[in-house]
């Protein structure tokens, strides 16, 4: 019986020279959900994701991926897209994907079938006999992500996916991912672009310096961070200050300060009673960027 887990990872620690990279992490990923693994470059989210996949042993530490204790036991049911491109540039984009398909057990005859047909999905039928090297940069890059889910693997591993590709190209593969979570596949990116992350996540790890220091959904790692205030008063600004919390900055637009745990009302009196009144009042949620920079910002 399979478990609730896609991919598992228990203490992973791994070693280059004299030094250690991957520090200890642990990893639970949901079967059926988007999973991202954040970090600053050199973080070790490459090296934690191939160790996940087999590609490199771990030094210590344990890992299941798709129920197989030996991560290349399940590997024609996984997908994968490398942080370094790269595709035969004589091929054509049809070849190409066929290709990617056979090497996880597709016929021939079935992945070039599904590649016309994802090509015309992705707004690329024109370059269904184009050949790589004719392509753009980011044209290539798809069609090397569509390679990687030709055979419909129940995992699919993407690693900083949307490196070096424009909104348009962006917005497409966010599509693609989601449509992927959709048939019911589990994805896992990494990715040091928060944008992505916010809007895409069911759940997500943050490591840095080696060490996951964060997991959870994005609400969570939003909820480590207060809300702020920016309050604009409508008559003596400076006087305010007295009424407001410890903390409290001001700039151009007026005054900003953590929200206080009694909330906003009494304190919004307090100022109306003083005829400081109310020019502009914005409640600030922190974002994803907000806390990754506060956790990462932490393990330095």
């Amino acid at each position: 019986m399979s478990s609730d887990w896609a991919v598992t990872a228990t203490g992973l620690v791994k070693r280059f020279g004299d030094r250690e990279v991957v520090q200890g992490v642990d990893l639970q990923v949901p079967r059926g959900s988007i999973y991202g693994v954040l970090g600053p470059n050199g973080a070790g989210k490459t090296t934690t994701l191939r160790m996940l996949l087999g590609i490199i042993e771990p030094d210590g530490g344990s890992r299941t991926l798709l129920d197989a204790v030996h991560p290349r036991d399940a590997g024609d049911r996984v997908g994968y897209l490398p942080e370094e491109r790269g595709l035969y540039p004589a091929m054509k984009a049809r070849e190409a994907i066929a290709f990617m398909g056979a090497l996880r057990g597709l016929s021939w005859g079935q992945g070039r079938a599904r590649a016309v047909t994802m090509l015309d999905a992705a707004g690329l039928g024109h370059a269904t006999d184009t050949k790589i090297r004719k392509l753009s940069k980011g044209m290539a890059q798809l069609v090397q992500l569509l390679g990687s889910v030709v055979h419909r693997p129940d995992l699919l591993v993407l690693d900083e996916p949307f490196s070096g590709l424009d909104p348009v190209n962006q917005e497409q593969l966010e599509r693609l991912i989601v449509g992927e979570r959709d048939r019911g596949a589990t994805v896992i990116f990494s990715t040091h672009v928060m944008a992505h992350a916010e809007r895409l996540c069911d759940r997500l790890a943050i490591i840095a310096k080696g060490k996951r220091r964060f997991e959870g959904t994005v609400a969570d790692a939003r909820a480590l961070l207060p809300e702020r205030v920016r309050y604009t008063p409508r008559e003596r600004a400076d006087e305010a200050r007295a009424l407001l919390p410890d903390g409290a900055m001001r700039d151009d637009r007026g005054w900003r300060f953590e929200l206080p745990a009694e909330g906003i009302e009494a304190l919004l009196a307090r100022l109306i009673a003083a005829g400081h009144g109310i020019a502009g009042l914005q409640i600030e949620r922190p974002g994803l960027h907000d806390a990754f920079v506060r956790i990462v910002g932490d393990a330095r």
